[in-house]
């Protein structure tokens, strides 16, 4: 007889286990699925946090094929076992793809020179999607679910866990109401963080705490980038400050028909980049995300949150350029940002660490000396990460409720591949328990 599951999250992770779960007999009427966005037929473009497949589904969908990035794939599972379940989860992108045969996989061989004097650089084989084509997915990938009696509650906030009594509050802001499970996968993603670090707090769980991850999406056309991204669609400059505790990593690369999009995470406004497969779409633009990760902050969440709001005016984020206006969408509006004239309120709220931001966009204009003053910066880009539960390498479990599951960004993963490879991970678990009851 199949457990009762609850999935808390209607992200990469969760849906990925679902339909891991499905395709080899377990009953769909048994998952449930508790989200607060929509479902993908309701789902608006600027809903780009929750809702079915999460972030990650409303992204520019870049799967990376690589174990070096995103999280701790090998360290669960092994090399070869972690590859197996990226193909698993890219599979499932194209199997529910209207256009399977475009997605391909760009992976990139040489290193160039030209770069080594001013940044490292990490190449990675990723498989591009599209943002475009995404939405479609995702309708697909839900009528899957549904056909096969997955039921979704959405809408819906958890407001409590009770681990010991398997059982959950849920609110769908008129009625709360409990489920409960035999078995529960917290999937939530950033949007869920602070209540996954309640819920630490909460049971006194043993957690890793994670650095903080702050930055700029920055935006020029691409003809200045257009030597590096013929290697790499999705190039990762980087360097170091060890003795400062600091780091920087450039960060989901997009081209071609690439546009800046808004996140918003607890009110505040964060931006992301997107990028289509259309050629419809083409404005030969280039963005990227340029992320410090800190290390030493004390509370790294609260510092994070603390300062977007500085970064804030009225609730919406800053946009800087020497000589550029503000981007527009895809839908030929402005991307939502307040344009100021100088650099003095980024530097001011970002205090000591907006300097290392302005070093790497010096060295970028040696490195790509067409680029001069032909740019801008969209402040801020956030990633907050949650403290990481240790868990059971096996499962992804707690040892003390070896039936609550933690995946994606519930787990510090960062990505889609990574995020959906936990979800299907603990799912082969799962089944292996199925089979053996059957």
């Amino acid at each position: 007889m199949a457990e009762k599951l609850v999935i808390v999250g209607a992200g990469v992770a969760g849906v990925n286990a679902a339909t891991k779960l499905i395709d080899n007999g377990f009953p769909g009427e048994n998952i449930t699925i508790v989200d607060m966005g929509k479902d993908p037929y309701l789902r608006p473009y600027s809903e780009v946090m929750t809702g079915f497949l999460g972030a990650g589904g409303w992204s520019d969908g870049k799967l990376t094929y690589h174990t070096a990035i995103g999280g701790h794939m090998a360290k669960y599972c092994g090399e070869e076992k972690a590859m197996e379940l990226f193909d698993e989860v890219i599979n499932n992108f194209k199997r529910f793809h209207p256009k399977p045969e475009e997605v391909q996989c760009s992976d990139p061989q040489a290193e160039p020179d030209f770069i080594k004097p001013y940044f490292g650089l990490r190449l990675f084989p990723v498989w591009h999607v599209g943002t475009d084509y995404l939405h479609e997915i995702g309708k697909n990938w839900y009528n899957f679910l549904v056909d096969n009696g997955v039921k979704f509650h959405w809408e819906t906030k958890v407001t409590d866990i009770w681990f010991d009594k398997n059982q959950l509050m849920a609110d769908n802001g008129s009625n709360p109401y409990f489920l409960y499970y035999d078995r529960l996968m917290f999937a939530v993603g950033k949007s869920g963080i602070d209540f996954g670090k309640n819920l630490a707090d909460q049971y006194e769980l043993p957690t890793e705490p994670k650095p903080v991850q702050i930055g700029v999406r920055f935006e020029a056309p691409q003809k200045h980038f257009q030597k590096l991204i013929d290697i790499s669609y999705d190039f990762k400059l980087y360097r170091k400050y060890e003795d400062k505790g600091v780091s920087l990593r450039s960060f989901c690369t997009n081209n071609n028909a690439a546009y800046v999009a808004v996140e918003e995470t607890y009110g505040d406004h964060s931006y992301n980049g997107h990028a289509k497969k259309d050629e419809a779409f083409r404005n030969d633009m280039t963005n990227f995300g340029i992320l410090m990760e800190v290390q030493g902050i004390e509370k790294p969440f609260e510092w994070s949150r603390d300062v977007v709001k500085k970064l804030q005016i009225d609730g919406t984020g800053l946009y800087y350029s020497p000589t550029r206006k503000p981007s527009t969408t895809s839908e030929g509006e402005n991307v939502s940002a307040i344009q100021i004239d100088t650099l003095h309120k980024i530097t001011k709220s970002m205090q000591p660490y907006f300097m290392y931001v302005y070093d790497f966009i010096e060295d970028m204009k040696k490195v790509f000396p067409t680029l001069k003053d032909d740019w801008g910066i969209y402040v801020p880009e956030v990633k907050y990460l949650s403290p990481e539960p240790l868990v059971d390498y096996t499962n992804l479990a707690l040892t003390k409720y070896s039936n609550v599951h933690f995946v994606g960004d519930a787990l510090s993963a960062r990505g889609i591949t990574v995020s959906g490879a936990q979800g299907t991970y603990v799912a082969d678990y799962i089944l292996n328990i199925f089979s053996s009851k059957n």
